[in-house]
């Protein structure tokens, strides 16, 4: 039954795309800074093409800031039946089967830990536990978010080549998961190779990695656990050099790193979106820009480090979060991050009774899709508005997303502590209290 209901969405969110690409909304979408930046641009990436076919790199100018390879790969698939088109929607399916195959993966893994440790929990816990029947669902609600989603509709039908990147980041997810330390390394060094950010998800997926071998280590720090770590970065190294130098090798020389990763490190283009970068930077007085970009580029690697420490029992769920982190404080950030991150979010399921700000968030997340093209085309068509009110809305939604993130956090920390505590918290007096977690 679940397996007939994640096939039935794939098919139907597939033809709903292949309908929607004979509208007009492909067109506007494509001009929509909510859904694509300037990294991430089919026109960018169509104008590379072109330069490289009259023998001009790409890099020279200010225009094409995608990866030697990924343009490699766009130019041998330009000329198959159905073009572009083709190509997006085919990903979309891959998508929508890595997080069947993830689902999957994860629940089968989340209920064998559980078993694992049913000893260590509170006899006060037996409502908390998960059930077999309950995980069925799981890969179905994950499907049908993808394929069903505003956001993940909205990035296949703009050409957004973010999608390129979230392959990636699901493969690494989908191997680091059946414990492949080669593949999930690659599939990593990749999402590295196109947007550097994913860097900083070795410290979750070298966890996890050495927490399937030793479910009960004496420490993250003892030898077998260095060992496995410099095993798992020595593989992500090579497998990103390599990349590195393949590209080296396309280009002939080392300019696209320029315009690639220090594009997205520097953040010269200002284009709109819905990060925070583009406005505080427009504002800036350009002696103080050196500083408050590293200033800021610092926010998306820094909560790695606590997170890394916190969460190191739980490595999947730090990989979610910090995925979650940098889809929020990244230089050029998009709909596809948000699409990401809400498509994973069903496989905590189990903890969505501790949310407290879901009717919130839900409100935030439907002003910003309302009223975002609104203030856009008051601002720029119009003329009525200025920068400040585009500024309002996108400052609205990366505060839905902190929202989202820290209620998720909190309350996958309260499941925990019940687990362990039970349900039922009473004063050595024998009163009822609340758990207040700080």
């Amino acid at each position: 039954m679940a397996i007939a209901a994640v096939v039935l969405s794939g098919i139907v969110g597939t033809v709903l795309r292949i309908l929607l690409f004979y509208t007009g909304i492909p067109a506007w979408l494509r001009e929509r800074r909510e859904v694509v930046t300037p990294l991430t641009s089919w026109e960018r990436v169509l104008e590379g093409i072109a330069l490289q076919k009259q023998f001009i790199s790409p890099y020279t100018g200010d225009v094409f800031h995608e990866t030697p390879l990924l343009l490699m790969f766009l130019r041998l698939v330009e000329h198959i039946p159905g073009g572009s088109k083709t190509i997006f929607i085919v990903t979309d399916i891959i998508i929508g089967v890595l997080l069947s195959e993830i689902a999957q993966e994860f629940t089968r893994f989340e209920y064998k830990r559980q078993q694992n440790e049913l000893s260590t929990y509170s006899p006060k816990a037996k409502g908390l536990l998960l059930q077999a029947k309950s995980l069925i669902t799981v890969p179905v609600t994950v499907v049908m978010i993808h394929f069903f989603g505003p956001y993940s509709i909205a990035t296949c039908l703009a050409h957004s080549t973010a999608v390129f990147t979230t392959v990636a980041v699901l493969m690494c997810w989908m191997y680091t998961l059946r414990g492949n330390v080669l593949l999930s390394c690659l599939a990593l060094a990749v999402a590295a190779y196109q947007s550097v950010y994913p860097i900083i998800f070795i410290i979750p997926v070298a966890t996890h990695l050495f927490l399937l071998s030793n479910p009960k280590p004496p420490s993250f720090v003892c030898r077998p656990a260095v060992q496995s770590y410099v095993r798992t970065v020595l593989v992500f190294t090579v497998c990103l050099a390599s990349m590195l130098g393949a590209s080296f090798s396309l280009e002939g020389s080392w300019e696209f790193l320029r315009a690639t990763y220090g594009f997205i490190l520097g953040v010269p283009d200002l284009t709109p979106n819905v990060g925070v970068f583009w406005y505080f930077f427009t504002e800036m007085f350009e002696h103080f820009r050196i500083f408050f970009v590293c200033v800021f580029q610092i926010n998306a690697f820094v909560y790695s480090i606590p997170l890394g420490v916190k969460l190191r029992e739980r490595p999947l769920f730090q990989l979610y979060v910090v995925m979650f982190v940098v889809s929020i404080f990244k230089s050029y950030p998009s709909y596809a991050d948000t699409a990401l991150c809400l498509s994973l979010m069903p496989l905590w399921k189990h903890v969505f009774g501790y949310l407290r700000n879901v009717l919130v968030v839900s409100v935030m997340y439907l002003v910003v899709a309302v009223v975002a093209p609104i203030l856009w085309h008051l601002w720029i068509y119009a003329a009525s508005a200025n920068a400040n009110f585009y500024f309002a809305i996108t400052l609205l939604f990366s505060t839905a997303q902190i929202f989202l993130l820290t209620d998720l956090l909190f309350a996958f920390l309260r499941y925990e502590y019940d687990l362990k505590h039970g349900t039922e918290h009473c004063l050595p007096d024998g009163q009822k209290t609340s758990v207040v977690l700080e």
